[in-house]
């Protein structure tokens, strides 16, 4: 049956295959991030927008943005080209539609104006996707309910990959998901931490989740298909073009609680994700680096950056803190190595500090050095004593030698 011949059939099942072969086809009619269409098929509907379009009763300005896909029909391939590779389109009809993280979606594209002029250019533009194609055996909403998005750099250093692992790991074994672009760096080294973890990790793909892109990545994404999630708004099959790259920033940005950068250019991609998740209202951490790294300078700039009121992290314990449960995943306070003198009273310390190295010295040689009576010296050396800070030498008081490291 064709296109147009399942659509005039369309029952009021809201999860029916007429709506999903709809929002398929919408999914290639236009490119995601496109307000005025997003809000047109909002308005008629997902079946009927199509309809309009296809039979060319929808507004001019609408028609432009389909030109001559309006003709194409690729469902069919699609939904086997998905079945083939195990995938699934999810519609915000479905249950597993994660409808709460991508509300601030909706929110943020309502304050659109209403000329296309005065909009957000499309590639930075916060708008809801029409469908996302799903690759793997976890729920899309339960995967991204508890869930931290790590990105950086794709020419990280070596101290960026193993920065972006050890969360990956740490917020895996917490019971995180990290979320990602799939990309190499920082993208590849949190995804390969999460899954050391043996937890789950969803990368966002600029292209058809049939395509492993980058190449070098194609058993990463195998594994990931085992363990975790491949999404993507384009269809299957789709080619990963520059710009796209762009648009899907705002879904990691979306779908996660936080989003932490690890290493970037003064120029790049994960810095836009960390503004995309600030103007979502998402929590922006970043890990700091090496000043005179070009990988850390985008980190820092966002660190100086007042509006954006990042967070500086260094582990997953300061990502939770940020991100969990107000007063329940608070991050530990980090203590140096405990010492002998800890605890020493005031004049304890003065006294410790008056004895000698090498030759003892008497009890009232120390309170004179000491700036105290002697009876508070006799008072305070007994407990020095066993603290192993002093001895007695036959003749007077010293500073007890330190043991031998090892």
């Amino acid at each position: 049956m064709n296109l147009d011949e399942d659509l005039e059939e369309a029952a009021p099942d809201p999860g029916g295959p007429p709506l999903r072969r709809a929002r398929a086809w919408l999914s290639r009619a236009v490119e995601p991030g496109t307000i005025d269409f997003w809000r047109y098929v909002e308005d008629v509907g997902p079946v009927e927008a199509v309809r309009r379009l296809r039979s060319g009763r929808a507004p001019e300005r609408i028609r432009a943005l389909v030109g001559a896909r309006a003709d194409e029909d690729a469902t069919l391939a699609d939904f086997a080209r998905a079945e083939r590779c195990g995938a699934r389109l999810v519609i915000p009809e479905d249950d597993e539609w994660p409808a709460l993280p991508l509300h601030a979606l909706t929110v943020a594209v309502s304050e659109e104006p209403e000329k296309p002029e005065h909009q957000s250019d499309r590639t930075k533009a916060l708008v809801p996707p029409l469908g996302l194609w799903v690759r793997g055996t976890h729920r899309l909403d339960e995967l991204v309910d508890r869930s931290v998005a790590v990105v950086g750099a794709r020419a990280a250093t070596a101290y960026g990959e193993h920065v972006a692992a050890e969360l990956g790991h740490q917020l895996g074994e917490r019971g995180w998901t990290v979320v990602s672009g799939g990309a190499l760096g920082i993208d590849g080294a949190a995804h390969r931490g999460a899954l050391a973890a043996e937890a789950p990790t969803l990368a966002v793909l600029s292209c058809g989740v049939d395509r492993p892109y980058p190449a070098a990545h194609g058993a990463l994404f195998h594994r990931i298909v085992d363990n975790g999630l491949l999404v993507s708004e384009w269809a299957p099959g789709c080619a990963p073009l520059r710009h796209r790259f762009l648009v899907r920033n705002r879904l990691i940005a979306a779908l996660t609680r936080g989003t932490v950068v690890v290493e970037a250019a003064a120029r790049s991609g994960a810095q836009a994700t960390a503004r995309r998740a600030q103007e979502l209202g998402r929590q922006v951490m970043v890990v700091p680096g090496p000043v005179t790294s070009a990988m850390s300078v985008g980190c820092h700039e966002l660190l100086r950056d007042a509006e954006l009121q990042a967070v500086l992290v260094t582990s997953a314990a300061h990502v939770i803190e940020a991100v969990g449960r107000l007063g329940d995943d608070l991050a530990p306070q980090v203590q140096g190595p405990s010492s002998p003198r800890d605890g020493l009273s005031d004049v304890a310390v003065r006294v410790l500090d008056a004895c000698p190295v090498r030759t003892g010295v008497s009890p009232e040689r120390l309170a004179a050095v000491a700036g105290c009576d002697v009876v508070a010296v006799l008072r305070v050396l007994p407990a020095l004593e066993l603290a192993d800070l002093v001895e007695w030498t036959g003749t007077g008081w010293r500073m007890a030698p330190r043991p031998a490291p090892g």
